[in-house]
């Protein structure tokens, strides 16, 4: 495994007078538009923690980077409040989310703890997490493989048995985790933070996966993420995902039930996030992929939790 993953920095944000804290929550105005807290949105004390923290590091490198480029532009942009978050907004969320749940993450998978929703509902749960193991192992997968937001690694292990694996995803905390699980099976990956959006590194791959990660891109940006991992392949190499399924035994006992597109994801220590979950129908997904450049596309589902998807790409 690489020893020092490769840090990329997302897309630099506008600045805002005022906001709560991505990191505390804390509600926070500046004092001035230059103001690196309105970049990073992070209140000061978190903003003197980006030493100790990934995600705290990355928000001020990307501050860092919006005000440089500011100032070369040579005018003050003007602090104000988009009616909707950024996408660079919704990212970091995202990588704050992530960064929060990682020790907890499992649990879901397990149906451990807040997860648990009944001998019944939870034989069903294990018995369709096999089928979409069953289903991926299956998968004609091998050579150079390229897992996107892979989070705790949950499928790494299966995907580093059956080729070369690059591992992926924009928060480090839960990174680790997919690294003890590849150790604990005595398995090798490359092992980065970066995020699932940045342009393809490397040979092109013969395979692609993503777990979980489709649902947390916006709707309309569907074919452009679907797009961007047809970059990472070859033609005619593979691209796999497995999702989630619209069910209410599927998260927590005390989540809030979703709205829309967005959701409201609370944390075992009492912690909120409001976050992007796309649920889409298998049409939508198969009409996605193949607006993207994809053929050979097969779409379908485990009965009650679990999307999979799998297409190639046009030579």
């Amino acid at each position: 495994m690489d020893p020092d993953p490769l840090i990329v920095t997302g897309p630099a944000v506008e600045p805002r007078p005022t906001f709560d804290c991505l990191w505390c929550g804390r509600s926070w105005t500046v004092r001035g538009p230059d103001d690196l807290e309105g970049y990073a949105r992070l209140c000061p004390d978190c903003l003197g923690k980006a030493g100790e923290n990934e995600f705290l590091r990355f928000r001020l490198r990307s501050a860092l980077e919006a005000r440089a480029s500011a100032g070369r532009a040579g005018d003050k942009p003007e602090v104000a409040t988009p009616p909707e978050p950024a996408a660079a907004d919704v990212e970091a969320t995202m990588v704050a989310y992530y960064t929060a749940r990682a020790g907890e993450y499992d649990d879901w998978y397990l149906r451990r703890g807040r997860y648990e929703r009944g001998p019944i509902h939870d034989a069903a749960w294990n018995a369709e997490l096999d089928a979409a193991g069953g289903w991926l192992d299956r998968l004609p997968v091998g050579g150079r493989i390229v897992e996107l937001a892979a989070g705790t690694g949950w499928w790494s292990p299966l995907l580093a048995s059956k080729g070369e694996l690059w591992l992926y995803d924009a928060a480090e905390a839960p990174l680790e985790r997919a690294r003890e699980r590849l150790v604990a099976h005595n398995l090798r990956a490359h092992i980065h933070v970066r995020d699932a959006w940045a342009a393809p590194e490397g040979e092109p791959a013969d395979a692609v996966f993503a777990g979980f990660w489709l649902s947390h891109v916006p709707r309309e940006r569907t074919v452009a993420f679907l797009e961007t991992a047809r970059r990472w392949l070859r033609p005619g190499g593979r691209l796999a995902m497995i999702d989630s399924l619209p069910d209410p035994q599927s998260g927590a006992a005390d989540q809030p039930a979703p709205t829309g597109d967005v959701s409201v994801r609370r944390l075992a220590d009492g912690r909120e996030f409001t976050i992007v979950k796309v649920h889409r129908s298998t049409g939508e997904i198969e009409a996605a992929m193949t607006a993207a450049g994809y053929e050979n596309v097969e779409v379908t589902t485990t009965g009650r939790f679990f999307l999979l998807a799998t297409a190639t790409a046009v030579p």
